[in-house]
């Protein structure tokens, strides 16, 4: 089976010690560090500003993949340039004009990704799709990590395999949320070629194996 990145989520990481496990990171076989913006207004919670992101990034060696769960994006996309993100991945569900909100990202030489909250079909984005370099298929409803991966994910993740096959076929299929050991291989299996993984990889007893297990499902 074809290797997987993967993408350990710092909304998991001990806040009390961020760079302790951003180093930990630098030294895994992770392949990006994800950063989860939350608003409190487009999710129910607050997750950190800039000035964490930036310090995040003085530490950072792996590439930054930031997902904005935010009401207004376009603001702030400087802001995430200036922290250092390779990746820069938006709501479609917040999103008011989306081709320009990707064109810009593009345009700072970041790869530009959109996330589907769960209950939003991959269709919407076929007429989008050959501009994108990441689709993020939310496995759970975003604002919370710890949540319990919804099944239905499988299905999207096929769709957009299949979608992708004929119009972009170097598109990063990202799958976020309830990622585990249990569900790696299967989601690889339809499709998917990244995983976010939070709290199964800074809650496990060794973090660095954890990655690894992830990898080489």
């Amino acid at each position: 089976m074809k290797q997987c990145l993967i993408s350990p989520s710092m909304l998991a990481a001990d806040f009390a010690n961020i760079q302790r496990d951003v180093e930990m990171l630098n030294e895994s076989e992770a392949d990006y560090i994800h950063i989860d913006i939350m608003d409190g207004v487009f999710v129910p919670n607050i997750s950190f500003g800039f000035p964490v992101t930036e310090a995040i990034a003085r530490h950072a060696k792996k590439p930054l993949d930031f997902h904005l769960m935010i009401s207004q994006v376009d603001p702030y996309l400087e802001a995430c340039k200036n922290s250092g993100a390779k990746i820069i991945t938006v709501h479609y569900e917040g999103a008011v004009h989306l081709h320009r909100t990707v064109a810009t990202i593009k345009s700072m030489g970041i790869k530009a990704g959109v996330a589907l909250n769960p209950h939003t079909p991959v269709s919407v984005l076929e007429d989008l799709l050959a501009d994108l370099d990441l689709v993020l298929i939310m496995s759970v409803n975003p604002g919370f990590g710890g949540q319990k991966f919804i099944p239905h994910t499988f299905a999207k993740v096929e769709q957009l395999a299949s979608m992708a096959a004929n119009i972009n076929p170097d598109l990063l299929i990202e799958v976020d949320g309830g990622v585990t050991s249990e569900n790696a291989a299967a989601l690889i299996q339809k499709g998917a070629n990244m995983l976010v993984a939070g709290s199964f990889v800074f809650q496990s007893a060794d973090p660095k194996q954890t990655i690894i297990s992830l990898k080489n499902v």
